[in-house]
């Protein structure tokens, strides 16, 4: 039964390069990959009939050129201005939209962008009545502040 492992060591490497892509699947941060191309590396070196401690050694030395070269290739490359990209209410700065409920001056009142109305304030001495064009200038936490871009049309 040893003897048979010993001889089928590069299914298990290969299982182990396996599971580590679907790891790296739900991770996303290309790490586990560097474990995967070790363990394939040493699939190889296995199915060449290198002993258990080069296998070992193969796959030691392979993670870590992974970890110092391939992470920070595929990092860099393929997420590619992730950081500059904006998401949830932060996408709204700058946004244009229509006021559905009187935005009073000292008060509040909804402004619908994009199908979505959100609950609204506003620093301008007036109250902007509703069908009003504005644009969003800030917020605090869901409430945005918004000004006015154009009267009614």
């Amino acid at each position: 039964m040893v003897e048979y492992i010993v001889q089928h060591l590069w299914q298990m490497w290969a299982v182990v390069a396996v599971v580590c892509l679907i790891l790296e699947l739900t991770a996303g941060d290309f790490f586990i990959i560097c474990f995967s191309i070790g363990a394939f590396f040493a699939g190889i070196a296995a199915a060449l009939g290198v002993n258990i401690y080069w296998q070992l050694s193969t796959f030691a030395v392979f993670t870590l050129i992974s970890l110092f070269w391939v992470r920070p290739f595929a990092k860099r490359y393929l997420r590619k201005g992730e950081d500059n990209r904006v998401s949830n209410a932060d996408a709204l700065l700058g946004r244009q939209g229509r006021v559905v409920e009187t935005v009073k001056t000292d008060g509040f009142g909804r402004v619908q962008i994009d199908g979505d109305i959100w609950k609204a304030v506003t620093n301008e001495p007036a109250d902007i009545p509703v069908g009003s064009l504005v644009k969003v200038v800030g917020r605090e936490s869901t409430i945005i502040t918004v000004e006015t871009t154009s009267n009614k049309q």
